[in-house]
Parts: C-alpha cells; sequence; structure tokens
C-alpha cells in the first residue's frame, strides 16, 4: 500500500470536538464519505492506462506523445520521459495493490501521483455531476458525491516541494505558502551572489527538503535509483505519531496532529488564498510554540 501523509486504508475518521461544531461535522461526515484506496487505485490505473495507449498510437509521432504528457502529467513530464512514467506508472500500481508493506514515496514518485489524481478527478467530479449513479459504482464516495482535490491534496501531501517554482492551478494555501517562502530565500540567496544551485541547497538545509524536491527544481532528469520504492512493514506503526498528544509537532497542547489537520481542513475548506491566509494566521496566534 501507497504510504501518504496519512493512512489511506482509513475510512472511519472522527473529530472531538464533532458534537460541538456543526460545520466540522459535516466535514468529518464528508471523510467518512470517500474510499481513499479506491481514489488512488482508479487514478493510478486511469493514468497508466492512458499513456499506454498513448504510447501505442503515437509510435513516431513525437507531437502527439508531448501533447499527452503537457497535458496529463504537467508536473512530472518536467523530469520524466513517457517510458520513465510507465515504469513508474507500474510501480505505484503495484505498490498501491500490496497489502503486505507500505511503500514510501520519494518526490519524483509523489509528482506522478498528484498528476495522476488531479486528472483524474477532473474527470470524476464531472460525472458526479452528470450521473451520480456511474460515479457511486467506482466505489470513491457514497452516493457518487465530488471529490474535493484540493483538499485531498492538503490532508494527504506531506508537502509539494516537488512543484516549487512550478504555477498552481488549485488553491494548495498551506503548501503554496511554504513554497512562496522556499522561493522568496532562494531568490535573496541569489541576489547575495550565490549561484542558483548553491542556493537551492542552503533552502534545502533551512526548510528540511528532500533532496529529490532539491533536484527537480534545479531541472535534473530522474535516476535509476529514484526509481526506487522503499517499503517496510504493514506491521511497522509508522502513523501512530500522528495520534500522539504529546507530539513535539503538536500545534496546541494535548491536540493531536491528525485532529489539528482535520480542524485545520474544516476551516479551509473552500477558502480563497486570501481567506485561508486570515484563518492561518489567527490560528498561529493560538499555536503552543
Amino acid at each position: 500500500m501507497l504510504a501518504f501523509a496519512k493512512d489511506i486504508t482509513k475510512t472511519d475518521p472522527s473529530h472531538p470536538e464533532e458534537s460541538n461544531n456543526e460545520k466540522l461535522k459535516e466535514y468529518m461526515e464528508y471523510q467518512r464519505s470517500l474510499n481513499h484506496e479506491r481514489l488512488v487505485f482508479h487514478a493510478l490505473d486511469r493514468a497508466k492506462t492512458g499513456l499506454q495507449q498513448i504510447i501505442q498510437d503515437s509510435w513516431g509521432e513525437a507531437t502527439k506523445s508531448e501533447t499527452h504528457l503537457k497535458e496529463n502529467f504537467p508536473v512530472s513530464q518536467r523530469y520524466a520521459d513517457q517510458e520513465t512514467l510507465m515504469i513508474m506508472l507500474r510501480k505505484l500500481v503495484n505498490a498501491h495493490n500490496s497489502t503486505n508493506n507500505w511503500y514510501q514515496m520519494n518526490p519524483f514518485f509523489c509528482g506522478v501521483v498528484y498528476d495522476a489524481l488531479e486528472r483524474f478527478l477532473a474527470m470524476y467530479n464531472r460525472l458526479a455531476k452528470e450521473e451520480p449513479e456511474k460515479a457511486e459504482e467506482l466505489g470513491i464516495a457514497e452516493g457518487g458525491r465530488e471529490v474535493d482535490f484540493d483538499d485531498w491534496v492538503r490532508l494527504y501531501f506531506l508537502d509539494l516541494d516537488f512543484m516549487i517554482g512550478q504555477e498552481m492551478n488549485y488553491v494548495h494555501f498551506a503548501n503554496r505558502r511554504r513554497n512562496k517562502a522556499i522561493e522568496t530565500f532562494i531568490g535573496q540567496q541569489m541576489a547575495s551572489g550565490k549561484s542558483r544551485e548553491d542556493a537551492a541547497k542552503e533552502a534545502g538545509d533551512e526548510f528540511n527538503m528532500d533532496e529529490a524536491s532539491i533536484r527537480i527544481y534545479l531541472g535534473y532528469e530522474i535516476n535509476h535509483q529514484d526509481l526506487e520504492l522503499f517499503y517496510t512493514s504493514a506491521e511497522n506503526p509508522i502513523y501512530e505519531y500522528l495520534y500522539d498528544p504529546s507530539a513535539e509537532e503538536g500545534f496546541m497542547d494535548g491536540e493531536t496532529l491528525i485532529d489539528y489537520s482535520y480542524f485545520l481542513g474544516h476551516q479551509l475548506k473552500g477558502l480563497s488564498e486570501t481567506e485561508a491566509e486570515k484563518v492561518l494566521e489567527d490560528i498561529e496566534k493560538l499555536s503552543k510554540h
């Protein structure tokens, strides 16, 4: 199973403040209506099948292939060609279908998954609007309801550092905020005389970035070592820290990271960048840090 920022096998999340907050309760009911395993499966399967068809149909037609990649893999086509993307998608599908291990994705793989989910949900949400009965048959959401891509990314991606320097088509507020801070830092370092590469490496240290994200930003192509998915036993409690009320990373005393994440989600869902900025500023004033 692919390891995201949260356990995608959990289908019954809850929040201790639901009974006191109707908006939060509605948000959590929405979360409980989703089947994340099926969503990821359909997204990866559709991306793989579509790419395979294009490879077959566009043999010798580079323009057709390039157009498909730019439209369907706008993030990951920057560092991987169609053959490499096919290898990655096959590995992702196989890993997702494995129930014995958790497979951790580096930023190169995260970019592929982001692309697959974004394109699939664009199609799925149209279907949910026009033919909800057919959408429900996919087993992704109760009643064939729409799935909020922006909200899903905020909850299940650790960061979007692999998109630094690239335009985002969604609010992705917390991630956008971080990326802007990193881009600003790099710009300041370069203005002081550092090379782009040195500035990016310093940003990596300052913001605890994965080395692969730095390489993506610098325009490096993916290499053989990057095509590995590292795994650990499914019995390993890799998400235990999210439920620890004494975790150092927590925002309020006694509040778990998982509860904070959902509480923040219900406040940010559907907001513009300006509105989200105000909400986060208010929350940070109450933070224990």
